[in-house]
Formats: C-alpha cells, sequence, structure tokens
C-alpha cells in the first residue's frame, strides 16, 4: 500500500488571513474565486494575486526537482497525487512568508497598468494628455488666440502659428509642471529671475557656438492658452530685442528670419526648421477647414 508522505509538524504554520481573497490552502476555492469580483486596484487584491503567481511558480519549481531526482521511479499513481498536493500547499506556504521577488515583481506591474488618472492642469485638460492629436486639432485650439495677438502686433498670424507648432511639436510635447499638468507654453518661454508665476522644467539641448550640450531647463507655465499667447506677445512688444521682429509686418518669410536672428533660440538651425513648417502641407492642409470657414 502506498503511504502518503509524512508533513511535519510546523513546515506549513497557520498563516493570518488579511482578507477573504487571501487563501492559505490551496484548496480554498471560494478565496481564489473572490479574487475574480474583487476591486483590482486594492493593495489586498494585488497582494493576493501576487502571492499566487509566485506560489504557482515555486510549485513548478518542485516540481522539476523533483522530476529530475525521481524520475520515473515514483511508487504509483497515488504517490504521485500526494506529492503534487504536498508541492501545492509547500509553495503556497513559502510565498506567504518568504519574498522571493518574483511575486514584487509582478506586483510593480499590476500596479502600473492600473495607476490613477493624471492629475488636471488648470484648464480641465489631463496632465499627461497633449493639447492636439492632429495638426488641424491644434490650429483649431491655437489659431484664435493667435490671430488676435498678431492683428495687434501686426505680424503674420501663419508666422506665429508655425512658431508655435516648432516649439510644442504641434501640441504634443510641453514641459510639465511639479504636480505633472502642461505648462501650455506655446512659445517656449523660459522662466528668468523675474518670473513670478508658475513654473515647468524639461529636459533641453542647447548650444553654444554651434556645440549641443542637454540642460534641465525652467519654462514659465500658464493657466490657458490665451495667457500663453498674450505673454508672448507682450514679450515681442516690450523687449528692445524683438524691434527687428515687430517690423515685420505681414511678411512672414521676414518674421522668420528676424526672430532666428534676435537669438531667440539657441538652435542654429532654428529658422530653417521655422521655414520648414511655414511653407509645409502640413500646416497648409491644417489651415484649411478654418480659411473655408472664414
Amino acid at each position: 500500500m502506498t503511504v502518503a508522505p509524512t508533513i511535519a509538524p510546523g513546515l506549513l504554520p497557520p498563516v493570518a488571513t488579511p482578507d477573504a481573497s487571501a487563501a492559505t490552502n490551496y484548496t480554498d476555492l471560494n478565496a481564489l474565486e473572490s479574487l475574480k469580483h474583487g476591486d483590482p486596484s486594492s493593495p489586498q487584491t494585488i497582494n493576493a494575486v501576487t502571492q499566487q503567481v509566485e506560489a504557482l511558480f515555486l510549485q513548478m519549481m518542485l516540481q522539476s526537482m523533483r522530476e529530475a531526482s525521481m524520475g520515473d521511479d515514483l511508487d504509483g499513481n497515488e504517490m504521485g497525487v500526494y506529492q503534487d498536493m504536498f508541492d501545492k500547499q509547500v509553495a503556497l506556504t513559502i510565498s506567504q512568508h518568504d519574498d522571493l521577488g518574483i511575486g514584487n515583481l509582478f506586483k510593480r506591474q499590476l500596479t502600473r497598468k492600473i495607476a490613477p488618472a493624471a492629475p488636471k492642469s488648470a484648464s480641465g485638460a489631463a496632465a499627461a494628455a497633449p493639447i492636439a492629436q492632429t495638426p488641424a486639432e491644434f490650429v483649431n485650439k491655437v489659431m484664435p488666440t493667435i490671430r488676435r495677438a498678431a492683428s495687434a502686433l501686426k505680424l503674420n498670424p501663419d508666422a506665429l502659428l508655425a512658431q508655435a507648432a516648432l516649439e510644442t511639436g504641434w501640441g504634443q510635447r510641453m514641459p510639465r509642471t511639479a504636480d505633472g499638468a502642461s505648462s501650455l507654453n506655446l512659445f517656449g518661454i523660459k522662466a528668468g529671475d523675474d518670473w513670478a508665476g508658475e513654473r515647468a522644467t524639461a529636459d533641453t539641448v542647447e548650444y553654444s557656438n554651434g556645440v549641443a550640450a542637454p540642460r534641465r531647463t525652467a519654462f514659465r507655465a500658464y493657466g490657458s492658452i490665451e495667457e500663453s499667447v498674450t505673454d508672448f506677445a507682450k514679450l515681442l512688444a516690450s523687449s528692445p530685442r524683438y524691434r527687428d521682429v515687430m517690423e515685420s509686418g505681414n511678411d512672414a518669410q521676414a518674421y522668420v528670419a528676424s526672430i532666428a536672428r534676435s537669438g531667440y533660440a539657441t538652435d542654429p538651425e532654428y529658422g530653417n526648421k521655422l521655414n520648414q513648417i511655414l511653407n509645409s502641407g502640413t500646416l497648409q492642409a491644417a489651415l484649411l477647414p478654418r480659411t473655408a470657414a472664414l
């Protein structure tokens, strides 16, 4: 007669159950079933799931070790069943008492997937989301404000739009504040010592004597697109540095040449990049719906 393996006293000590979903016996089907109906974002459920994953890995490891050591010398099917039961219970108990690291890795993956929604900016937009998904959406959002500013400055609105598109990647990338909200900084205006408003930081590439170097830079942060455009218009109108820019009038090419010459950006290719956007089919296609509506 086949004798079941004896489990030594104390090998499987009683485990305090923190919640209903934490199974302490591999045959506890009710506890395992409750995992399907629990809150997937709760720490209790995540802990229970990771324990089960680690227990499964341990069970597979024990089974492989036993097969490697015993080969085909198992004393009948009944002995194999008892050993399988023993392995499953040992694996579950070890996973609840010892940290092999596997459960923690799985827990981090679960936590990332169910991370809470990104904080919202002052305008109510999700912090992690861009202000536009396409160039046409970007133009639709920013062009009304840019047109008003360009009219007041007597500058070409398409030139200002091209600059905003270059600085933000058509609204896809803007520096974020400490709480993750978008800075809504359309023109890449840096935050110097004279800036008393909110700030956002981003990794940038700055050029010195034609040599590029990475830098962590502080930028101005705004509560709305209107604030951003208004501040940019104020900068152009008030700084002697941009006198030639203000004299470019409705000539978009003159604006591009003068803004590049003024040192607005350290990138020596800034003017060429602006011209590429200004003369691109992307800009013209994005402007078509608005032009047709006028």
